[in-house]
């Protein structure tokens, strides 16, 4: 599943920059804020079927690119678009060229990792002003699942005995599935969707559930008597990853622009009340 393709790659991401800067710009930039404006709309690239950042018409990354939209003054326009092979892909898809199939780029694509060697892979994009960080969580039933700690062999040491759900090819399935030479296989269960994956830890067929804090929160909608935790150990080539936006490389007036309507957002409480609308703890870059 192309979806499950990207969320592997999210996974497993390296070294992160998590600092809100303002993008440098270069002096050949062209106007792209004022392309905007004159158009009279932002053009903003979300996924399709990604529950809680962007489903059914709704989701945190609607929301902020609305957000972002009314500050400049113009309105939003959602592209629903779904996932290609890898970022790198999406990237060409959704900002800087265009799908083959004839949809045309985007003005800007949310839910972009700010990732150093994403960004060197792909010069024809500006990765810039992160808004959120995830990060890989444990849902469980406490009484059979101890909060996760210290290396592999200690954190998940239940699941030699105990089921643990996954969403299929993600990186939480990837991970799970090859840690400690593969001893935990026989009890990693897999769904189609982390949602469905809770429905099983609320049914009894797993005893926890490995995904992002974000969609685990968002599908748990504050039922207390599952505790999610963030996964940290050793074994895991990163726990957390900054997610932020993108433009083509010679929009700089635009980058600018979002970058302090982010800020603004961030002030104001517009991006903490977007995370809460959906039940999903806001993270800050940096915090």
């Amino acid at each position: 599943m192309k979806t499950n393709r990207r969320r592997l790659w999210l996974a497993g991401l390296g070294a992160l920059c998590l600092a809100v800067a303002l993008p440098t710009l270069a002096e050949e930039s062209r106007d792209g804020l004022a392309n905007v404006r004159q158009k009279g709309r932002l053009r903003v690239a979300v996924y399709k079927d990604f529950p809680p950042y962007s489903f059914d018409g709704r989701g945190i990354d609607v929301d902020l690119g609305m957000a972002l939209a009314e500050r400049l003054g113009v309105r939003a326009e959602i592209a629903w678009s779904s996932a290609g092979e890898d970022m790198s892909d999406d990237l060409r898809n959704m900002v800087w060229k265009g799908h083959y199939l004839g949809t045309q780029p985007s003005d800007v694509m949310l839910h972009v990792p700010l990732d150093d060697h994403l960004g060197a892979q792909n010069d024809k994009v500006r990765i810039f002003a992160p808004y959120h960080v995830e990060a890989l969580a444990l849902a469980r039933v406490p009484s059979r699942v101890p909060e996760p700690a210290g290396s592999a062999a200690v954190a998940l040491n239940a699941f030699t005995r105990e089921k643990v759900g996954v969403e299929g090819a993600s990186g939480s399935d990837g991970f799970l599935m090859g840690v400690l030479n593969g001893r935990l296989r026989e009890n990693v269960v897999h769904y189609r969707s982390v949602s469905l994956a809770v429905s099983g830890l609320r049914a009894g067929e797993v005893a926890a559930v490995m995904a992002p804090r974000g969609e685990l929160e968002a599908a748990l909608q504050g039922d207390g008597i599952y505790p999610v935790s963030v996964v940290k150990m050793p074994e895991l080539r990163a726990d957390r990853w900054a997610l932020a936006m993108a433009v083509k490389s010679d929009d700089g007036t635009l980058a600018e622009a979002l970058t302090a309507a982010l800020i603004d957002l961030q002030q104001d409480g517009t991006v903490a009340r977007i995370f809460k609308r959906y039940g999903v703890t806001h993270q800050l870059p940096g915090g």
